[in-house]
């Protein structure tokens, strides 16, 4: 693997060429904060090798403990990945953008974003993810899309089934988009929007959902960007009225044309 050019020797020097050495009352979180100050500026790059927690120490002027929790940090935050033992230390992971999606999930919940936030955020993406995978999706997405529209076929009076086609549906049109930013926040939303039941899914609502799914997927094989765009558009704006009619009126039985 290789070393970044700044920690190839064992003097007590900075990871990358403006980090220095410094004392205060946040040394941990200064120490995270140039690491990816580092790794943003592209000094550092998957694979590199930081060293163990004492060249860490010895590197920053720092105790162990504070290079320690330094790690520990970067590691929740995927930054790094820590191999204990003979021979172990720290390497500038090489990326899990699943990892974000899930975080971004939970502090997204957790602040109390409001359905009709998600939605808005949702349909913003989605509209731009379709638009994107009618002009770079590959023969391959399409075959992958038909039979996930075929499949569904078979789960039409099968509230739980269908609901999870559907999200997979939604994801798969993303992911033919060839756009990894688009799909992990997509992902995040997901996690926060998408029920793993349809409360208000009949089979009649099924069918013209699915419907819906097979128009756009066959705007996207045909390379009609802005019609796959308006399409999606339409039909996650029904999504939302759906999402927002089940968490903030409680309202039951109504039938929306979505997912």
């Amino acid at each position: 693997m290789r070393r970044p050019p700044a920690i190839r020797t064992t003097e007590r020097q900075p990871i990358a060429r403006n980090v220095v050495a410094f004392r205060g009352p946040t040394l941990s979180a200064r120490i995270v904060a140039q690491v990816r100050d580092a790794l943003f500026a592209k000094e550092l790059r998957p694979g590199d090798f930081l060293g163990s927690e004492r060249d860490l120490a010895e590197r920053f002027g720092v105790s162990r403990i504070v290079a320690r929790d330094a790690l520990r940090t970067l590691e929740a935050q995927g930054i790094v990945e820590i191999k204990v033992g003979s021979g172990g230390g720290a390497r500038i992971a090489q990326g899990n953008t699943r990892l974000f999606a899930d975080a971004l999930a939970v502090q997204l919940d957790l602040a109390g974003v409001t359905t009709a936030e998600i939605m808005d955020a949702q349909r913003a993406i989605e509209c731009h993810a379709a638009e994107l995978a009618a002009i770079n999706s590959t023969a391959e997405d399409h075959a992958r899309l038909r039979g996930l529209l075929a499949d569904a076929e078979g789960k039409l009076n099968d509230v739980v089934a269908f609901t999870r086609a559907g999200h997979e549906f939604h994801l798969a049109v993303a992911e033919a988009s060839h756009n990894r930013a688009l799909v992990v926040q997509l992902i995040s939303l997901q996690h926060v929007s998408w029920p793993s039941k349809n409360p208000t899914l009949t089979p009649r609502v099924a069918r013209r959902v699915l419907d819906v799914h097979k128009e756009i997927a066959a705007l996207i094989e045909m390379r009609d960007g802005a019609g796959a765009r308006r399409l999606m558009d339409e039909h996650v704006k029904m999504i939302a009225a759906r999402r927002i009619a089940e968490r903030h009126e409680k309202r039951r039985g109504a039938e929306f044309d979505c997912c």
